[in-house]
């Protein structure tokens, strides 16, 4: 097969499989994210400590993680076709990758939100602040590094997951690999196959370190934005001892021998 045959079965696979990486990613993203928060939460000592609801929603992600994917599919057909319309094509994949990627990525997100100082916490929760702010002001900023590194993990996965999907009829590149490479005999367009994920991934992958390396550094060095929300606390009264001279702890005029502001002579002393 020459390159001008190879290049448009190329790109439309590129373009299927960021096509069903990108959807199913932003599905496991938005729907993971919150699913292991909560079971942060949830856990024995958390701010919404319930043993039951902890351990229902750990064994569903634990079951769904446990299914090999290829499994996974076969078993969500009738699910994917009342959601997607079809079971088959690039359509049809979503459904069952953004199933298998959400339990992986909550259970990335609770190892990330874990790692968030407790103090941190126990100061918010000490100047009034509730469970939802805890979680929007600290657990979530204060792991977002941890969490982008999960976000790029689960979706190279997903593009893994995806070259599975090609195996049924879903597209993409491990369509191709599968059709042209291994049914066909055409070992080249197979190996091609192999290099362009190869750089999808690798590309992938460093654009995430590099997000996380940014935000963790930021955090470093600038100012602390973790308890901005709190408002400052109010300006001393005159006279009260936060006037005092520096390094004397009390009023200018309560210090003895100190001038007078109107005679500029000394103060008498008793």
């Amino acid at each position: 097969m020459s390159w001008s045959e190879m290049r448009p079965l190329l790109e439309q696979a590129c373009w299927d499989t960021l096509y069903m990486v990108g959807w199913s990613g932003l599905v496991a993203v938005v729907a993971g994210l919150p699913l292991g928060v909560l079971l942060v939460l949830t856990d024995r000592g958390g701010l919404l400590s319930n043993v039951l609801v902890n351990k229902v929603v750990g064994q569903l992600v634990n079951i769904t993680r446990s299914m090999p994917f290829i499994i996974l599919m076969v078993a969500l057909v009738p699910f994917t076709t009342a959601i997607a319309g079809t079971s088959i094509g690039r359509e049809g994949a979503i459904v069952p990758l953004a199933i298998g990627a959400i339990p992986f990525f909550a259970r990335l997100v609770e190892t990330a939100v874990r790692e968030v100082d407790g103090g941190l916490v126990e100061a918010v929760q000490s100047m009034g602040g509730s469970v939802w702010t805890v979680v929007r002001k600290v657990l979530v900023p204060e792991a977002l590094p941890s969490l982008i590194a999960g976000a790029t993990t689960t979706v190279i996965v997903l593009i893994g997951y995806s070259a599975m999907a090609g195996s049924v009829g879903a597209g993409g590149l491990g369509d191709i690999a599968i059709r042209y490479g291994y049914m066909r005999f055409q070992t080249e367009l197979m190996w091609i196959t192999v290099a362009v994920l190869a750089v999808v991934i690798s590309a992938i992958q460093f654009a995430g370190d590099l997000a996380a390396r940014s935000l963790h550094r930021r955090g470093r060095s600038g100012p602390a934005p973790r308890l901005r929300f709190l408002r400052a606390d109010p300006k001393p009264a005159a006279g009260s001892p936060a006037d005092a001279e520096p390094g004397t702890g009390a009023h200018p005029a309560s210090v003895p021998g100190a001038r007078s502001a109107d005679a500029g002579t000394p103060t008498k002393t008793h």
